[in-house]
């Protein structure tokens, strides 16, 4: 089956796969050859896929998948390689965002801010738990 992963920026990655597992609303969701058309939104996690029996991660944002005759697509807000993640950077990252959502009184602020607080916790855990961490 081919997927796609597309973000506002770039087509992330595009390529023909055994398997992939996505972070659904209702919990991770599995999908192989075959699978029933089925729309569905995308939460921020990780997007594990097997290409010839090895796996590899993306850690993605929020967004819509379409699956429909073996074919995958993903489009989300954010998706980054398993190998492109800068822990560090992350890490500061959210430590900012969690003392701005702190300073930050009730408005549609928090709401973005706390959207960038998941994201970079969907970033920190396909790090950690590719790295051994």
């Amino acid at each position: 089956m081919y997927l796609d992963v597309v973000t506002p920026e770039a087509k992330t990655f595009s390529d023909e796969i055994d398997s992939v597992v996505l972070p659904g609303s209702e919990g991770d969701l599995g999908i192989l050859r075959a699978h029933a058309p089925l729309v569905t939104t995308l939460q921020p996690g990780e997007l594990r896929y097997v290409k010839d029996g090895s796996e590899h991660s993306l850690a993605v944002g929020n967004g819509i998948v379409e699956i429909s005759n073996d074919y995958v697509s993903v489009l989300t807000d954010m998706a980054i390689d398993q190998d492109d993640i800068d822990a560090t950077a992350v890490e500061a990252a959210l430590e900012r965002a969690r003392k701005e959502l702190s300073d930050t009184d009730i408005t549609e602020d928090a709401e973005e801010i706390q959207k960038a607080i998941m994201q970079s916790i969907a970033i920190l855990e396909v790090h950690r738990r590719r790295k051994g961490h």
